[in-house]
């Protein structure tokens, strides 16, 4: 996490101070941050949507969701622990993109697919984010997602919309 915030810090100056020469960001490191922003960004805009819907019952689900994803997910990661490819440990599955794909797909099945399909697309970069990174395996972000997106399709979520 520390890395994450002197990317952000040093992307954060060299916008301010439009230093091109003097802070220097490589290419991977924008997407990996990029990544990692989007990861946050996406169960924040299904909160929102539940907010601005006044979706009480849609914001417990989500809640309920999440939980269960990084339940999983976490279980998963700690009882493997598999190598990265960066050589740090608990790689399987990749957490960025089963919190990514559950918000995606709760945004599809319960807002329907114009917010489902945007969702979809920011949920595809963070797990690239993942790979590009050296974060992860590409079947770790594979598993991430398949567990996300499962989790939500396999609930009984009642769709205000009929999406």
């Amino acid at each position: 996490m520390k890395r994450s915030t002197r990317y952000a810090a040093r992307l954060l100056a060299s916008i301010l101070l439009g230093l091109n020469s003097g802070v220097s960001i490589r290419a991977s490191d924008r997407i990996e941050l990029a990544g990692d922003v989007v990861q946050y960004l996406l169960p924040a805009t299904a909160a929102g949507l539940t907010l601005g819907y006044k979706d009480g019952e849609g914001a417990l689900q989500l809640g309920e969701s999440a939980a269960l994803t990084l339940g999983v997910t976490y279980s998963l990661k700690y009882s493997i622990d598999e190598k990265r490819p960066n050589g740090r440990r608990h790689s399987f599955p990749s957490g960025h993109s089963s919190i990514s794909f559950s918000s995606a797909e709760f945004m599809r099945k319960r807002y329907g697919w114009e917010y489902g399909i945007p969702a979809y697309a920011a949920a595809t970069f963070v797990a690239y984010s993942r790979v590009e990174a050296r974060e992860h395996h590409p079947y770790d972000v594979i598993a991430g997602a398949s567990i996300g997106a499962l989790i939500i399709i396999l609930q009984p979520l009642p769709c205000p919309n009929g999406a």
